[in-house]
C-alpha cells in the first residue's frame, strides 16, 4: 500500500517524501510544479504532475496505485497575495480539496493528512495558542483553510474518511544534507531573506518594526525545524492506522524567538555581520506568535528534536550556500 503525497514537490511536501522513504514508506507524489522543484523528488518515486482539480488525473492516479492514505500540502500560502487575489486561493486550495476528498471517496481511501496553518487563529486571545482557541482568520489564506479543515470534518461524518490536520507556526531549515532546502519564487520567510544578505542577494534585512511590546521590540515567532515537521506526519499516520479519531493538533517548538535574536544567531552561523534596517510595522502583524503543542506531545508522542535556532539556520544556511540560485543549481 502506497501513501500519496499531494504537493510533495514543495518545499515542506519534498522533506515530507524524505522522511517517508527513510522509514520505509512506498511514496507517490502528484505536483503541478508550478510552484515546486521536480529536482526536489528524487528520481525512484514514482511522480505524477497533475493539478489535483483535475479529478480525471485523480481518478488514474488512484486507479494505478494502491493508496492507503494521503497527505495534502497542495495550497497557495502567501498571505499577501491572498488578499490581492481571494479567489485565486479559494479557487485552489478549496477547490482542490473538494477534487481530492471526492476522489478519495470515489476509491475507498479512508485517511487523510492536512497540512494546516496557524493562520487559521487570526489574532491570539492568548498566547501560547491552544487548538481550542477561536479560529478567526484575518486573510484569505488562512480562511481557506479553516474551510479545508471544516470540510474534512463534514465528509468525515458521513464518508468515514479520518483526518489529522496539523497547524504549523514557522517552519525553517534544510534536509540534514543540504540536498534539498527552501526554494520559492517570490520568498516570504524570514531566514532565507535573512540568507540573502551573506549570499550577496541584497544589501541588509528589513526588520518591520521594533516597537512592539516584546523584550527587544521586534515581533516574536515559533518556529519549527521542516524534518521535525515531517517526523510529525508519520506519526499521524500512524496515529491513523492504529485507529485514532480524526484530530487537529498544533506543531510548534513552544519557545519564541524575536526577529533581532534571529539576526544575531544567523550571524553567528554565517560570520556576516548582516546588517539590519528597521522599517515600519505591516498591517496585521502580531506581536507574538508561540504554540502549544502539549496535545501533539500526549496524543501523537512527538516533541521537537532541533530547537536550537543556531542548529535550524546552519541547516538552511547550508542549502543555501550549496545552492545559491536554489534547484537551478
Amino acid at each position: 500500500m502506497a501513501v500519496l503525497i499531494c504537493g510533495g514537490a514543495g518545499y515542506v511536501g519534498s522533506h515530507n517524501v524524505r522522511a517517508f522513504k527513510e522509514h520505509g514508506e512506498d511514496v507517490i507524489v502528484v505536483d503541478s510544479l508550478e510552484t515546486g522543484h521536480r529536482a526536489s523528488v528524487p528520481e525512484d518515486v514514482k511522480f505524477y504532475q497533475e493539478d489535483i482539480r483535475n479529478g480525471e488525473a485523480l481518478d488514474k492516479i488512484f486507479a494505478e496505485n494502491q493508496v492507503e492514505a494521503v497527505v495534502h500540502f497542495c495550497a497557495y500560502s502567501l498571505v499577501g497575495e491572498s488578499m490581492e487575489l481571494p479567489l485565486k486561493y479559494f479557487d485552489n486550495n478549496v477547490g482542490g480539496m473538494i477534487s481530492l476528498l471526492e476522489a478519495m471517496h470515489r476509491h475507498n481511501v479512508k485517511r487523510i493528512i492536512f497540512s494546516s496553518t496557524a493562520a487559521t487563529y487570526g489574532e491570539p486571545k492568548r498566547v501560547p495558542i491552544l487548538e481550542t482557541d477561536p479560529t478567526e482568520p484575518t486573510n484569505p489564506y488562512g480562511e481557506s483553510k479553516r474551510i479545508m479543515e471544516k470540510m474534512m470534518k463534514w465528509v468525515s461524518s458521513q464518508h468515514d474518511i479520518r483526518y489529522v490536520s496539523l497547524r504549523y507556526f514557522n517552519v525553517a531549515g534544510a534536509w540534514r544534507d543540504g540536498t534539498i532546502g527552501e526554494d520559492h519564487k517570490v520568498e516570504t520567510h524570514l531566514i532565507p531573506l535573512i540568507l540573502q544578505v551573506p549570499l550577496g542577494k541584497r544589501e541588509h534585512i528589513t526588520i518591520y518594526g521594533d516597537d512592539y511590546p516584546t523584550n527587544d521590540g521586534t515581533c516574536i515567532r515559533d518556529y519549527i525545524h521542516v524534518e521535525d515537521l515531517a517526523r510529525a506526519h508519520l506519526l499521524a499516520l500512524n496515529y491513523l492506522r492504529d485507529g485514532g479519531e480524526s484530530n487537529i493538533f498544533n506543531l510548534g517548538s513552544g519557545d519564541g524567538y524575536s526577529v533581532m535574536e534571529m539576526i544575531t544567531a544567523a550571524r553567528e552561523v554565517t560570520g556576516h555581520p548582516i546588517p539590519a534596517v528597521i522599517g515600519t510595522r505591516r498591517a496585521g502583524d502580531p506581536a507574538k506568535l508561540v504554540a502549544d503543542s502539549t496535545k501533539a506531545g500526549k496524543i501523537l508522542r512527538w516533541k521537537p528534536e532541533i530547537t536550537k535556532m543556531q542548529d535550524i539556520i546552519a541547516s538552511a544556511w547550508k542549502w543555501h550556500k550549496s545552492h545559491p540560485k536554489g534547484y537551478e543549481d
